[in-house]
């Protein structure tokens, strides 16, 4: 058991202290006005790259925010929607920026989308497999079950230069449309690099729970 707690806890500790910071971040920037809310940003953003198509809607909860590539909207919590404020105006261009990733066919978001199904059912019956396997002693159950978890794994590492481009994307579309001035971007950068560690957070505390397992299953067989 502590060897479980060396390998998981601290990224998950990090992740914890990702939350707060982009908890803490947001709430910081709310308070930075702007000159037009989330939506309008976003639409401007979406309209002056020629995606006039792709719909933006409101929706509950808080930083819920996504972009939904199958059905080509943008949706964003009512704080970010109507937010006239630097936090809205940041998260809801980094979706506009899946947006654009989408429309571009930007091969890490095509990878990821691939991914998404065999992630689903990798972090549902992998888990499930691998610790029948360890119960029962089956460690050919367990290295499936270790096989289809590594799914998750793959589909957290391509999600971060998917999250990474998006709020590149957004950053430059920000200053580049005057949608802020170049020296409000300080302000947006603060937002999505709070949000960026969550990424990195939940892709490493899935690598170290992966590493776990490997290293109880090759022990076990030693």
């Amino acid at each position: 058991m502590m060897l479980y707690f060396l390998f998981v806890i601290p990224p998950f500790l990090l992740g914890l202290y990702a939350q707060w910071k982009v908890k803490s971040a947001f709430s910081q920037m709310s308070e930075v006005p702007s000159r037009m809310s989330g939506y309008q940003a976003a639409r401007l953003m979406l309209d002056n790259g020629g995606l006039h198509s792709v719909d933006i809607e409101q929706i509950d909860g808080r930083l819920s925010d996504h972009y939904d590539p199958r059905a080509k909207v943008l949706r964003l919590s009512s704080d970010v929607y109507n937010g006239r404020n630097m936090a809205a105006v940041g998260v809801a261009c980094h979706e506009a920026g899946h947006a654009f990733q989408d429309a571009h066919q930007y091969a890490p978001l095509m990878i990821r989308n691939m991914a998404v199904p065999a992630a689903n059912f990798g972090s549902g019956a992998g888990m499930w497999m691998l610790f029948g396997g360890l119960m029962l002693h089956m460690p050919a159950l367990a290295w499936v079950g270790v096989i289809l978890f590594a799914a998750v794994v793959f589909f957290q590492v391509i999600n971060l230069p998917v999250e990474f481009n998006a709020s590149s994307r957004a950053r430059e579309e920000l200053v580049a449309q005057g949608i802020i001035a170049g020296n409000e971007e300080q302000y947006v950068a603060k937002v999505l690099n709070a949000a960026a560690l969550t990424y990195v957070a939940a892709t490493l505390q899935s690598i170290m729970t992966l590493a776990y397992y490997v290293f109880i299953l090759t022990g076990n067989r030693r």
